[in-house]
């Protein structure tokens, strides 16, 4: 029997691309893109097309495991689901007895679907100690839209043909990240759009564009002052917002008042015609919209970044526009967060939050930043903790400053990892569980973003013992005594989130998606969600936490104007984590056809610079720092400056067969650090703007 069925890819955490599914007799033989999918629109990633490759990889997890003997041991035996989740429970509900919930930490890697699923356990069970990259990867733009009562994410809006489109951080048409996929962008330059990129790096998407700014490592904030402050003072903003909508506009202009476009050269090393030239073409052009990405986010400004940008956006007229940067209406179903019962974690137990009173836009979203995590399981300070679930997160490869988070994974007490693959993380792991993948599994596409949709990911096919995470938890939530609020099948657990759409599942299986009502401009109806009812250019919150309309800009701790004692030994500025097109984060390693086409690690290096080392094109090199040391590929490249190294990153081998897989062998999170002086509102680290030094192997 042969079948082709629509459902929705989640080969990267960012997911929801449209996919068509061929069957024969049972079996996955193909897959190919959806023309009809509104967001991606036929696009499909090489990710999507190896996924085949993971649900019949020989060396997928396919029976829960118990480790024997000691930490990365390597020896394992194999137990039964009903002894994985009776051992789990016993040790969690003890630990909870004995030192509180709050010792349990939860934890769960990029954009993962079933995150509902774990808040909703974590809550229940009354830890909130949440562990996600969150704190340098989107969580910071959506927690400024949260404190500017913006009521959602405001998404770029590309159904309604943007005249001007600026990317800023965002390689998109290789990440494809979130709410949006290349493909979009791709359309919107066919019909003409003006395109201006701020990138580091040339990137394909740079060469095409109208307008090309290379600052500094981690100088955005900078640009987008010295932007903002132009377009106030030639009187290029949207007078009617400023004056109707908004409050607090005096104390914008007075804080961005010393950001001339001389000021933002000198400092950015972008030429002053271009800031002007810049900031003309994305006030003057409408509609515009801004893409931004984590490329703004990696840096102890992170928070203050994204608030200008944002601020970019409504000073122009252009939030909630069509064409602009827009606050799509949910669909209408239950709310995630709501799924995860927010309201069950107690104020008692929420205050006792790793970190909580110090990163305190962090905590809005209920997260505390890795280092505290550690400091906690390794020093027990401000008290031990004593286990880690960790779902669909390889933390020695993903986490910052590698040889810190094994520390952890050596002195936590126990730790539970779920996960497709063995993994270094999972090495370390007291019990293993085995995952399905996207095609073995129900649920909703897309439920956690903020562009409107949902679309239904389909269960393809199934392998025998590998359990969804969604299944994992909601059987471990009722072994817990948490049946109450459990399902006998999570399938039931969807009907559940459709019941505002007054829809099944099973319905809602067989519709493209449901989308909800498209509005724009909607603050003129119902203001915004702050205290004055108004955009606010000064946030309420930034008052009471004593900050100014935007935190102070800060030097990277290992800039070379803040650390100029490093330049002899270290005297070049190294740049991490942008995507290639094969892998997602430390994904993928293992899957033959995307490492025949990327099979090494690579480093970017100017043919300047790698002439003063001696390295030549292929060549394998040493880049260390301070941290630590890691070996990458050359690849001799103009793409970058001659001062700056940019190096991948999620490297492991899964083909050593050592206990750690060779984690730290091509690992660039051992170079970078995860310790204050880091982002003060979110905890956000510096991933692109440390120093280094190479050298040929």
């Amino acid at each position: 029997m042969s079948e082709k069925i629509h459902t929705n890819c989640r080969a990267c955490g960012h997911g929801g691309c449209g996919v068509l599914v061929r069957v024969q007799d049972g079996k996955i033989t193909g897959i190919e893109g959806d023309e009809t999918h509104p967001i991606s629109k036929g696009y499909i990633c090489l990710k999507a097309l190896a996924s085949i490759e993971e649900v019949y990889h020989p060396q997928r997890l396919k029976h829960p495991l118990r480790r024997i003997g000691g930490k990365a041991s390597g020896k394992w035996e194999p137990i039964s689901w009903d002894e994985a989740l009776a051992n789990i429970a016993e040790k969690l509900g003890s630990i909870a007895k004995e030192s509180g919930p709050e010792a349990v930490v939860f934890s769960h890697g990029t954009g993962r679907d079933y995150f509902h699923f774990m808040n909703r356990f974590s809550n229940l069970f009354g830890s909130p100690n949440y562990l996600t990259n969150g704190h340098v990867c989107w969580i910071p733009r959506s927690s400024v839209s949260k404190v500017l009562g913006l009521g959602g994410l405001p998404i770029l809006d590309y159904d309604s043909s943007p005249d001007c489109v600026l990317v800023w951080g965002n390689n998109c048409i290789i990440s494809n990240p979130d709410e949006y996929v290349g493909i979009n962008l791709e359309i919107a330059l066919k019909k003409g759009a003006k395109l201006i990129v701020v990138d580091v790096r040339r990137t394909p998407l740079s060469l095409r564009a109208d307008i090309w700014l290379k600052p500094q490592p981690s100088t955005d904030l900078i640009l987008s002052l010295g932007m903002i402050k132009y377009i106030i003072d030639e009187e290029l903003y949207d007078k009617e917002f400023v004056e109707n909508y908004s409050v607090c506009f005096k104390d914008l202009q007075s804080h961005v008042r010393h950001y001339t476009p001389e000021l933002v050269e000198e400092l950015t090393s972008v030429p002053k015609d271009l800031v002007i030239e810049t900031a003309t073409m994305y006030a003057t052009t409408k509609p515009a919209g801004i893409q931004w990405g984590v490329g703004v986010e990696q840096n102890v400004n992170c928070i203050a970044t994204d608030t200008s940008l944002m601020y970019l956006v409504a000073l122009t007229g252009n939030l909630d526009a069509p064409g602009g940067n827009v606050v799509f209406t949910s669909p209408p179903t239950i709310k995630y967060r709501d799924f995860g019962l927010s309201e069950k974690l107690s104020q008692a137990q929420a205050d006792k939050r790793i970190a909580g009173q110090k990163y305190k836009m962090l905590a809005l979203v209920n997260r505390s930043p890795p280092y505290a995590i550690w400091d906690s399981i390794i020093k027990g300070d401000p008290y031990k903790v004593r286990a880690l679930f960790v779902a669909g997160s390889n933390l020695l490869v993903a986490r910052e400053n590698s040889y810190r988070v094994q520390a952890a994974l050596e002195e936590v007490e126990f730790l539970v990892v779920s996960d497709i693959f063995m993994t270094p993380t999972a090495e370390y792991a007291d019990i293993v569980l085995p995952a399905a993948t996207w095609l073995e599994y129900n649920t909703v596409a897309d439920y956690w973003k903020f562009h409107g949709y949902v679309f239904p990911r389909r269960k393809i096919v199934e392998t025998p013992e590998c359990w969804s995470d969604l299944k994992i938890f909601n059987e471990l939530g009722k072994r817990l005594g948490f049946k109450g609020y459990f399902w006998d099948h999570p399938d039931d657990a969807l009907d559940y989130i459709f019941e505002p759409a007054g829809i099944s599942w099973s319905e809602f299986a067989n519709m493209p998606y449901l989308r909800g009502k498209v509005e724009y401009r909607k603050y003129r109806r119902d203001g915004f969600a702050t205290k004055s009812g108004k955009f606010e250019f000064y946030p309420a919150s930034f008052k009471d936490w004593g900050l100014g309309p935007l935190p102070e800009f800060e030097e990277n701790p290992e800039s070379p104007i803040r650390s100029p004692h490093l330049l002899k030994k270290y005297p070049y500025v190294l740049i991490t984590g942008s995507r290639s097109i094969e892998y997602f984060n430390s994904e993928g390693r293992n899957i033959q056809s995307l490492r025949h086409h990327h099979p090494d690690p690579i480093v970017e290096i100017h043919p300047e610079t790698a002439k003063k080392h001696g390295v030549n094109d292929g060549d394998w090199v040493k880049i260390y720092n301070l941290r630590g040391e890691a070996s990458l590929k050359a690849k001799l490249t103009e793409s970058v400056e001659p001062q700056v190294i940019h190096a991948e990153h999620g490297w492991w081998y899964p083909e050593i067969e050592s206990p750690d897989h060779g984690f730290n062998i091509s690992n660039i999170n051992v170079l970078t650090d995860d310790r204050p002086p880091i982002d003060p509102l979110m905890g956000s680290t510096c991933l692109r703007g440390l120093l280094c030094n190479i050298e040929r192997k």
